[in-house]
């Protein structure tokens, strides 16, 4: 399934046709494609079909085509603090996008110092502010926990908490720690991982035709194998009400919205083909063994601190770009070459007709326009820098131990 939009010669290029075509149509959608590499969840010596609107699959790793995957993130209408549900969550590709969305926390900022300059002992002051704020959070997690609301441990919606539930299922073992795999790297290793506030992804084995009857709802779920009618009813009890569902459901990618305890209304987005759902072998007893998903975990007082002094440190480094009038605009997109196609014309030369170029003033201004863009990409090539990790400096400049650093850091090593 694919093909939709032409092959890029990158991750961008990649989403940049996908815009084009409409299938990214907001930004934090794109946000999220541009920061995860596709490529990444390639094995070796396969990347270079990455980035071509394909899906692809090896042994039981499976990628859907971009065009879908856009498709479902649109269709999800993911906001921050949400719980998402990933059945066959594969290689933690889409699991990894949604969690970029899902923990941007809700824009609770600390009351400012002059930008500019900070002393160290005022930067230590911050970061205290940052302490407490995460241990006044944490008593309202502890306290949402605890209530008889959570009868079911539903996720933690926006008003009642800000970090989001981000859980995925997968049949197979060994893509399970594929994408376990996946996911260390991102967060050692990518620089969008200081640009968000992550909201981790946690995979489980088990089919998801077997999950334990007394699990927790969501807000969000994505089934990404063909459901039968027969299940159709299974997957919808997963959902709290208010929530979105998008599953493949008689060759058609369907949203389907929970409206009240007992209504749904749905909608086709797109002619799709999936596999379908393996069914669930049964045991000894003659039924099937039941799944419990990842638990609904309070954040601990540690984590929650290193959460709070990270976006303590984001928010004063846009004070000071700010400040410094110092636009934090991405940078200039590649120009793609274009393929200029010259008109030929026939003349008799004797009694033989020969195709002879036809030069217009259209070709040789086309000419000119390349030479124009050739230009402006060196000048840009030339004005670019590596870009820098500024949360990264900032913590690293900061009058705390190394051990500190490390962990605020995530143990990261760039």
């Amino acid at each position: 399934m694919g093909g939709a939009v032409s092959a890029g010669e990158d991750n961008d290029d990649l989403i940049d046709n996908l815009k084009e075509a409409q299938y990214i149509r907001t930004e934090r959608v794109e946000q999220a494609f541009r920061a995860i590499d596709r490529g990444d969840y390639y094995l070796e010596g396969y990347r270079d079909s990455a980035y071509r609107d394909l899906a692809w699959k090896h042994g039981n790793l499976h990628l859907s085509a971009p065009c879908i995957y856009s498709e479902v993130m649109e269709a999800l209408k993911l906001q921050p603090g949400l719980s998402f549900l990933n059945l066959g969550s594969g290689t933690g590709y889409l699991s990894t996008m949604v969690g970029l969305i899902l923990g941007h926390l809700h824009r609770q900022r600390i009351p400012r110092f002059p930008a500019p300059g900070l002393s160290a002992e005022l930067w230590t002051l911050r970061i205290l502010q940052a302490g407490q704020q995460a241990g006044y959070l944490i008593m309202q997690c502890l306290l949402h926990a605890s209530s008889s609301v959570c009868t079911r441990c539903p996720s933690l919606s926006p008003a009642q908490g800000p970090f989001g539930i981000n859980h995925g299922i997968e049949l197979h073992s060994d893509v399970v720690e594929y994408a376990k795999e996946k996911l260390e790297s991102f967060i050692k290793n990518s620089d969008s991982f200081d640009k968000f506030e992550f909201c981790e992804p946690a995979f489980v084995v088990g089919n998801c035709l077997q999950i334990a009857s007394d699990s927790h709802q969501y807000d969000r779920v994505y089934c990404g194998a063909g459901v039968q009618k027969d299940h159709e009813h299974y997957m919808k009890i997963l959902l709290k009400v208010g929530g979105i569902l998008v599953m493949p459901i008689e060759d058609q990618l369907t949203q389907i919205m929970r409206t009240g305890q007992n209504t749904w209304e749905s909608k086709n987005i797109l002619a799709v083909s999936f596999a379908p759902l393996v069914q669930p072998s049964k045991n000894d007893n003659g039924k099937p063994d039941s799944v419990g998903l990842p638990p609904c975990a309070v954040r601990n007082l540690q984590d929650l601190a290193r959460i709070y002094i990270r976006r303590t440190l984001r928010n004063f480094i846009n004070d000071e770009m700010q400040a410094k009038g110092i636009s934090q605009r991405a940078p200039p997109k590649r120009k793609r070459k274009r393929v200029k196609q010259r008109i030929n014309t026939y003349v008799f030369v004797g009694n033989q007709l020969i195709p002879q170029p036809l030069d217009s003033e259209e070709d040789e201004k086309m000419e000119e326009d390349e030479e124009g863009e050739e230009r402006e990409r060196g000048e840009t090539q030339k004005l670019e820098e590596p870009p820098q990790n500024l949360l990264r400096e900032k913590i690293m400049r900061l009058p705390l131990p190394e051990s500190l650093k490390a962990y605020l850091t995530y143990f990261r090593e760039k």
